[in-house]
């Protein structure tokens, strides 16, 4: 295989038909088929780039050592020019099969024997199971669409979850309620557009000329955050971590030895809430840059001490930070029926994360206009589903396929730090220590409760931006800063928030150690000025209202979407009233 080649695109594209993962990296084509499976960020990192130039990607979340290994699954050099992005087959895009000219050497495409290409058969049962259903671009920027026919309004309701539409008789019947259901979808439709055309009036035009000039500035920041730096750790900050975590610690242990045991709880939620910022520095490998010991540390801060799996925490985060907002992909969108972040959602659409179908059905309808009120105390007792998140991770085939490559140890790992943790601190601790059931009830929801600011802080970056889908040609820099604000607060509480008040920041620089980003944050604003990209900063009262206030919209079209829904179904009349 003559590795120096340049190959078309069609022929890269009859690659992907194929069944294999075929991602651009500067100027090379990687064939990535063996390495899907033991990439220790997981499968669906790799499967999310497919078809697409990650260099932007590749290069935000790698070392320069483990960019070094990337020749070595070099099959050719990519068509002169701008690469033109497709949308990977887990995305439901389609590819069509490349057949070589009569005499053409079409073996240099041929698949070596020593590579595996497990990741067929899963990219074929991702395409199959794309349904048609009516597009945004079917729609006009009015609730008001053509009308349809009766096949189309079939296909829509089967897109809303509601199969019996299309086996129901008369004819009647099938036209008034299946025109209720097409109604909702385009209501739907006519939602989502409204994002989308905020966001080009917002952002910078998606001209190839303009994405690409974006691209080029935000590689020249990318080098200026090299070489200033801003990559190399300060343990000296972490050495202050590690004084405040101990505090904490001590004064749990010393008002639970007084008996104050409530009290005592407060310090337990305000170490849960602070150290766990180090586990998330730990899982970018932001600490020392070595995976087995930024790892280890992960293990040891999240499982042993919190109980939760940072095994979990890695293969949800990576893919939300490649995908960040988007409803069908991004799992930390996900939360139905108890949140609807997006109107996406009100089509019971498929999560290529969990493989999992959200059916909108009446516990959404009822739920969902309240998610307003209900956000604080669901986030109250958010880190008890984490609980539950990280055993299914553990159990889970996500966590299995690691034991194909060389981070198998972190799987049996976590598992034993997981139970040393309810060992002590359910049985010896909660069960044998605490006196009494009301004691233990307290202790229990005071100690998690106290860490709900966390849980603020992680969904206030992004529940309030952008959740809209403007398509493959949209640059890595601007995709980011357009789904992520930062939170503005003063050098002396970036202790509280642990570096999550950098959130767009941290997003374009994944890797770069917490400490450092308020330094960043000043090139990154210079970059959004020469771009025109907005920067988007609040306060973080301003910023929870910003989350309340997409909620509280998201819940009224809901409430609209009902009505409408019970008018069609009443009247039997076409169009939205």
């Amino acid at each position: 295989m003559d590795r120096d080649r340049k190959m078309s695109a069609r022929e890269i594209e009859g690659l992907i038909a194929d069944g294999h993962t075929i991602v651009i990296f500067e100027e090379s084509v990687l064939r990535l088929d063996s390495w899907v499976p033991k990439h220790p960020g997981g499968r669906l990192a790799i499967l999310h780039m497919v078809g697409k130039d990650a260099t932007d990607e590749i290069n935000a979340y790698h070392s320069a050592a483990t960019l070094k290994t990337m020749k070595a699954f070099r099959i050719g050099r990519k068509p002169a020019g701008v690469w033109t992005n497709s949308t990977p087959p887990i995305r439901g895009g389609i590819y069509e099969k490349y057949e070589a000219l009569p005499g053409a050497q079409s073996d240099e495409l041929s698949v070596s024997d020593t590579e595996e290409s497990t990741i067929a058969d899963s990219i074929g049962r991702v395409t199959d199971r794309s349904s048609p259903t009516t597009t945004i671009s079917e729609c006009s920027s009015e609730p008001e669409c053509p009308e349809t026919d009766n096949e189309k309004e079939v296909d829509v309701a089967a897109g809303l979850g509601l199969n019996k539409v299309a086996s129901e008789k008369p004819e009647a019947v099938l036209t008034a309620r299946s025109q209720a259901l097409l109604s909702a979808a385009r209501y739907t439709d006519w939602a989502l557009q409204q994002e989308i055309d905020g966001d080009v009036v917002d952002y910078p035009s998606l001209d190839v000329d303009v994405q690409q000039d974006i691209v080029r500035k935000y590689r020249i920041l990318h080098q200026k955050v090299k070489d200033g730096g801003h990559y190399d750790c300060r343990y000296l900050e972490y050495g202050k971590e590690m004084v405040r975590y101990s505090t904490l610690f001590m004064l749990f242990v010393v008002f639970c030895r007084y008996e104050w045991y409530m009290t005592s709880a407060v310090f337990l939620g305000m170490f849960w809430h602070q150290i766990m910022f180090s586990a998330h520095d730990a899982g970018h490998l932001a600490i020392t840059n070595n995976f087995v010991i930024d790892t280890l540390i992960g293990t040891i801060v999240a499982d042993l001490l919190c109980g939760l799996s940072i095994g979990w925490w890695k293969s949800s985060h990576n893919v939300h930070h490649l995908i960040t907002n988007s409803p069908e992909h991004d799992p930390d969108t996900q939360n139905v029926p108890i949140f609807a972040t997006s109107p996406a959602f009100f089509k019971s659409l498929h999560s290529s994360y969990y493989d999992f179908t959200y059916i909108w059905d009446a516990a959404a309808d009822f739920i969902v206009p309240f998610q307003r009120y209900s956000y604080y105390p669901i986030m109250g007792v958010a880190r008890f589903n984490l609980y539950f998140l990280s055993w299914l991770h553990v159990f889970s085939a996500k966590a299995g396929s690691l034991g194909e490559s060389k981070a198998w140890w972190i799987r049996p790992l976590e598992a034993a730090f997981m139970s040393i943790f309810w060992y002590v601190f359910g049985y010896l601790f909660v069960w044998c220590t605490l006196p009494t059931w009301p004691i233990r009830i307290g202790f229990v929801l005071i100690s998690h409760i106290v860490t709900m600011p966390l849980h603020v802080q992680i969904t206030l970056s992004h529940w309030g931006m952008s959740h809209a889908d403007h398509g493959d040609g949209e640059s890595f820099p601007q995709r980011q800063l357009r789904t992520t604000m930062d939170v503005d607060c003063p050098a002396w509480f970036d202790w509280f928030h642990g570096g999550l008040q950098f959130q767009a920041v941290h997003h374009l620089f994944p890797r770069v150690p917490r400490h450092n980003l308020r330094r960043v944050q000043f090139l990154v604003r210079e970059f959004c000025e020469e771009t025109g990209i907005p920067y988007s900063i609040l306060g973080f009262v301003d910023g929870n209202m910003k989350v309340l206030d997409r909620l509280q919209a998201v819940g009224d079209q809901v409430k609209n979407l009902i009505n409408c829904q019970k008018y069609m179904a009443e009247t039997g009349e076409s169009g939205l009233h």
